[in-house]
């Protein structure tokens, strides 16, 4: 578990250093196997992503409790629900990119793929990005 944190630490570092997420938009979360009790490590809600510390992160137990660290991300209730449609999910990283944003503002390509087709590189390792309704963090219908 120890392994997982330093790393999910890493990752919200890079990503803020890089420019890819700003103050306290977005979270991550780390599936735990079951040698470390099952479960997630998920980012605090409010966290910036550039100062996260291990000890802080909020442990979430397999039945969905948090038992340790600083209240979980607002949207727990939506990284628990990609975790049970995809078994083989790891991690995820949700932000609000600076430029996903704009695009979803500015208009999207589809409502099935928010960015056209780029390149054939594009279309093998991002695949389709989907807009979404938006719905407030925390709001439970995020989850649906």
């Amino acid at each position: 578990m120890i392994e997982a944190a330093e790393a999910l630490c890493r990752i919200g570092r890079s990503l803020y250093e890089r420019g890819y997420v700003h103050a306290s938009a977005g979270n991550i979360s780390v599936r735990l196997d079951d040698a470390a009790g099952g479960g997630w490590l998920i980012t605090p809600t409010d966290a910036c992503l550039g100062t996260l510390q291990p000890q802080r992160l909020a442990r979430i137990d397999a039945q969905g409790r948090q038992v340790g660290g600083d209240p979980a991300s607002k949207t727990l209730a939506l990284h628990r629900r990609i975790y049970a449609v995809e078994p083989d999910a790891r991690c995820i990283v949700h932000t609000h990119a600076t430029h996903s944003v704009a695009l979803t503002l500015a208009g999207v390509w589809s409502a099935d793929d928010i960015v056209p087709p780029i390149t054939p590189y594009y279309v093998m390792k991002v695949g389709h990005v989907p807009l979404i309704p938006y719905h407030r963090p925390g709001d439970p219908a995020v989850a649906t």
